[in-house]
C-alpha cells in the first residue's frame, strides 16, 4: 500500500528543486517586499534594508547597508552560478557546437540591441532618463522557464533548450553591459590589483588547481580589487566562473569536477536565498501618489516599449534573419509561430532589469519610475506570450511523446 506521507514529501522535495520552486520563492518574496512598503510596517521595512553594515577594511568604496551587500556582494554569486550554467552548456550539453550557440547568441544580441535603441527613442531628450537604456535588454531565466514548463507540450524541447540559451546568455551580456557602463571613474591601482587576481584564476585552470577553496580565495580577492577599482564587483563572479575548470583527470576522474561541485553548492543557496532576498529588497517601492497617468512618463513608457515590443521584435527579427542568411537552423519542430511565442516571453525582465535599474539611477523618483516600468512590461509580456503559445498557437500543439510529455 502507498504511503500519502511518502508521495507528498516526494511532491514537495521535487517543487523545491524544481525552477518552479525557485521563481516562486522570488515572486513571493518580491510580493512580501512590495506589501511591507505600502503597509503601517514601511518605516520598519526602509529601516531593514538600510541596516548599517560597513566593514572599515573595504574602505570607502564598500558596501555600507544590507540592501548594498545583497547587490553587491551576495548577486556576485548569482552572476557566478550564470556563468557556470552557460560554461556546462558549451562543454558538454546543448550548446557543445557553434552552430548550437550562433542561434540563441544572435537573438540575445538581437534582443539586446533592439530594445536599448527603443528605449533611447522614447527617452529622447531627457538626459536623466536615457541612462537607463540598459533596463529592458535582458531576459529573467528564473520566471522564463517555469513559464514554459507549465505550457508542456505546446513548446517543443528545443525550443525550451533556445529559450533557456538565450536567457542565459542575455544574463551574461548584461553582466558585460553592468561592468563596462556602469561603473565608476576607474582607480587604477585597483585595476591592476584586479587584473592579476584575474591572471592568478586563468593560472589555477592552466595548471590543474582543483580545490574550490582556491578560486574562492581568488574570487574574493578580485571582488575586493573590482569593489576599488571603479568597475561593478559582481564581476568577479563571471571571471571566476569560466576560470572554474569544467573537466577532472587523472586521480580526480572518479569526482565530479570543480564547476559542477561548485554549482551543486551555490546553486540552492542562490535559489533559495540569494534571489529572494534581492527581490524582498528591490522591489519594496512605495506606491503612494503612483497613478496610471504615470505610465506615459518617459522612463516606464521607455521600459514597457523595450520589453513588450523591442525584445520580441529584436529577438525574433535576429532569429528569422539569422535562419534566413543559413547562418543555422531552428531547432527541431520549432515552427516560427512558436518562436513568436517564445519571444514575447523574453519580454520578462525582472531580477537583471531591477539590478541596472539600481545603478542607472541616483534619484529615487526615477528609480520608482524604472520598477513600474518594469513589472508592467514584464506581466504584459508574460500573458502575451502564455496565450499566444497556449491559445493562438494551438494548431502546432505536439504530441505527447513527441513534446517530452509523460
Amino acid at each position: 500500500m502507498t504511503d500519502p506521507s511518502g508521495i507528498q514529501a516526494a511532491s514537495i522535495r521535487r517543487f523545491l528543486l524544481s525552477p518552479a520552486g525557485g521563481a516562486t520563492a522570488l515572486l513571493l518574496a518580491s510580493l512580501a517586499g512590495l506589501v511591507l512598503a505600502n503597509s503601517a510596517w514601511a518605516a520598519g521595512y526602509a529601516a531593514l534594508i538600510t541596516t548599517p553594515m560597513r566593514l572599515s577594511i573595504l574602505g570607502a568604496h564598500g558596501p555600507e547597508t544590507l540592501e548594498a551587500w545583497v547587490s553587491d556582494g551576495l548577486m556576485t554569486l548569482f552572476f557566478l552560478v550564470v556563468i557556470l550554467e552557460i560554461k556546462t552548456e558549451i562543454v558538454s550539453g546543448h550548446l557543445s557546437s557553434l552552430r548550437r550557440i550562433a542561434l540563441p547568441l544572435i537573438g540575445a544580441l538581437g534582443g539586446m540591441v533592439v530594445p536599448a535603441l527603443l528605449y533611447l527613442l522614447v527617452t529622447y531628450g531627457h538626459s536623466e532618463a536615457m541612462r537607463g537604456w540598459a533596463i529592458p535588454v535582458a531576459t529573467d531565466a528564473a520566471f522564463t522557464l517555469p513559464i514554459i514548463l507549465a505550457l508542456g507540450r505546446h513548446v517543443s524541447p528545443g525550443a525550451r533548450i533556445w529559450l533557456m540559451a538565450l536567457a542565459i546568455f542575455d544574463d551574461v551580456l548584461g553582466i558585460v553591459v553592468i561592468a563596462l557602463f556602469y561603473g565608476s571613474a576607474p582607480y587604477w591601482p585597483a585595476m591592476v590589483a584586479a587584473l592579476l587576481a584575474s591572471i592568478a584564476l586563468i593560472g589555477a585552470n592552466r595548471v590543474g588547481v582543483r580545490t574550490l577553496r582556491g578560486y574562492g580565495l581568488g574570487c574574493a580577492l578580485l571582488w575586493g580589487a573590482l569593489l576599488a577599482s571603479g568597475l561593478h564587483p559582481t564581476l568577479a563572479g563571471m571571471v571566476t566562473g569560466l576560470c572554474l575548470p569544467a573537466t577532472t583527470h587523472g586521480k580526480d576522474a572518479a569526482q565530479a569536477s570543480p564547476l559542477a561541485r561548485a554549482s551543486a553548492a551555490l546553486s540552492p543557496f542562490v535559489t533559495w536565498v540569494v534571489l529572494p532576498l534581492f527581490g524582498f529588497m528591490n522591489v519594496g517601492v512605495s506606491l503612494a501618489g503612483v497613478h496610471a497617468g504615470m505610465m506615459l512618463e518617459a522612463v516606464p513608457l521607455g521600459i514597457m516599449a523595450g520589453l513588450v515590443i523591442g525584445k520580441p521584435a529584436g529577438v525574433f527579427g535576429a532569429t528569422v534573419l539569422c535562419t534566413r542568411l543559413k547562418i543555422t537552423t531552428l531547432p527541431a519542430q520549432t515552427p516560427m509561430s512558436m518562436l513568436f511565442g517564445l519571444s514575447l516571453l523574453c519580454g520578462i525582465g525582472f531580477t537583471i532589469s531591477l539590478f541596472i535599474a539600481n545603478l542607472a539611477f541616483s534619484e529615487t523618483w526615477l528609480v520608482t519610475s524604472a520598477k513600474i516600468g518594469i513589472f508592467s512590461g514584464s506581466v504584459l509580456s508574460a500573458i502575451m506570450g502564455w496565450l499566444w503559445l497556449r491559445f493562438l498557437h494551438g494548431r502546432n500543439v505536439l504530441p505527447p511523446q513527441q513534446a517530452g510529455v509523460q
